[in-house]
């Protein structure tokens, strides 16, 4: 489906054709057309589908064909999981607000609070928002959203995974004007997390599924090497690294520690590299993440907090150094290749430690992996015996499906920062803002 045949404004057909846009992904030509009716909507689908455009676009025709619910309030909110997925979409949408006079804002962790405050004092029509940071600013009555035309959460299952279930609850709640539109995106919909949360938020919403979160994606190539130990994981990422032509990879591991310790032999393997991970302050992740993207680096070493928000057409592969603790973040990494249209290849290094999770992966992606060799370097270990595996498994404690409980803490000693975007410390009762009375105000200018 041609982005002509939505009916859009001019001025967002316009902007897409700036952007190189054509044709509609799959998740775009069914779920644009529900969001533009009005409908509330339940959405899936995976990760590289074009999810950001299926919702961002009807919200702009929305704000460009309507009358604004109140003069001061924000029109369209959309809450994300993390920083770094909230900066991806800000930018998006800023380009295509770019031509327009209406503005947006960007509200999360690790940025000053006041100077958010005073972007917040001059009414901005959008808001992209982490859900901690924004629950402080509504505490601190810095934002009011009696008036909210539209809530989109993106990768809402990501957000409970993370425990911002409450605060999304308390935004609900200050958000729950009658004629609002909810639109709610998730890698899957079979979660009990999700769906409680959904049918708090959605009123008789629309479904659309795109496949499973956990389809694989067509255009990457699956490659598992079995490592013995630490130094064998290390000589096989070296071999495959530089063996082969890459245009810039990403290296996935499971801790900070090993970002640094790995950024550097990597670097001294000859290949211009450096580290992400949570102990930076925002703007060095920034300067990382911007400095990738343009290109001006090799090999990017980073947490779990680059498996998602990333979308660069030049990373050609993508190495698990070690394997996610959960199956659908395997996805989520992986997926950061093979964007756009490119072919992408993705590498996993399984050693003993990381069998349980490799065979969890299986389960999930519902497809076995046949390992590979390189000559001279054949692994001794060849995975768990069933019997062994069946008693890792009945010592590990059992798998909490839902979400973490969460500890409540006191509100003496709080911090403004309290609600942090990659972990959540806990919350106390929320006491927001009295909500205020809301009368249609006519915006002529904005018909």
């Amino acid at each position: 489906m041609l982005f002509t045949e939505f009916g859009f404004d001019n001025r967002i057909l316009a902007s897409i054709g700036h952007m190189g846009f054509e044709e509609a992904t799959e998740i775009q030509s069914r779920a644009i057309p529900e969001a533009m009716a009005g409908r509330d909507l339940l959405a899936s689908s995976k990760t590289g589908s074009g999810k950001t455009l299926a919702y961002l676009l009807p919200a702009l025709h929305r704000v460009y064909k309507t009358r604004a619910l109140s003069k001061r309030d924000t029109r369209v909110l959309v809450l994300v999981p993390t920083r770094e997925l909230a900066k991806q979409v800000y930018s998006q949408l800023r380009l295509l607000l770019a031509t327009s006079h209406y503005t947006s804002t960007l509200i999360q962790g690790g940025e000053n609070f006041n100077d958010q405050h005073k972007q917040l004092q001059k009414n901005p029509h959008f808001i992209v928002a982490t859900p901690g940071r924004l629950v402080d600013h509504l505490k601190q009555r810095n934002v009011f959203l009696d008036g909210l035309e539209l809530l989109i959460l993106d990768e809402a299952d990501r957000m409970l995974d993370l425990g911002f279930a409450e605060a999304v609850r308390a935004i609900n709640t200050a958000a729950s004007h009658r004629l609002r539109q909810t639109l709610f995106f998730s890698a899957t919909l079979d979660n009990t997390d999700v769906s409680e949360i959904a049918n708090e938020l959605l009123k008789d919403p629309s479904r659309v599924a795109i496949g499973q979160g956990y389809d694989e994606h067509k255009d990457i190539d699956q490659h598992v090497y079995l490592c013995d130990h630490l130094d064998h994981k290390q000589d096989i990422l070296k071999h495959l690294l530089l063996g082969q032509t890459i245009k810039q990879a990403i290296v996935f591991t499971a801790t900070k520690n090993d970002t640094a310790r790995l950024a550097e032999m990597i670097e001294e393997w000859g290949l211009s590299t450096q580290a992400l991970n949570g102990n930076l302050s925002q703007a060095a992740r920034n300067k990382v993440m911007d400095s990738f993207a343009k290109g001006q680096f090799d090999v990017l070493v980073s947490t779990d907090i680059a498996s998602r928000g990333l979308d660069i057409a030049s990373v050609s592969h993508v190495f698990n150094f070690d394997l996610p603790k959960q199956a659908e973040e395997f996805v989520h990494r992986t997926g950061r290749t093979g964007r756009a249209g490119f072919k992408g290849d993705a590498y996993s290094l399984v050693g003993p430690k990381d069998w349980l999770n490799f065979k969890a992966i299986e389960v999930f992606l519902q497809r076995k992996f046949e390992s590979d060799v390189i000559e001279g370097m054949e692994p001794k270990f060849k995975g768990l015996a069933p019997a062994k595996e069946a008693h890792k498994l009945k010592k590990a404690p059992a798998a909490d499906k839902s979400r973490k409980t969460v500890k409540k803490t006191s509100r003496k000693g709080a911090s403004k920062d309290r609600f942090h975007d990659n972990k959540q410390d806990g919350f106390d009762a929320f006491k927001l803002p009295a909500k205020r009375f809301i009368t249609p105000v006519d915006h002529g200018d904005e018909e």
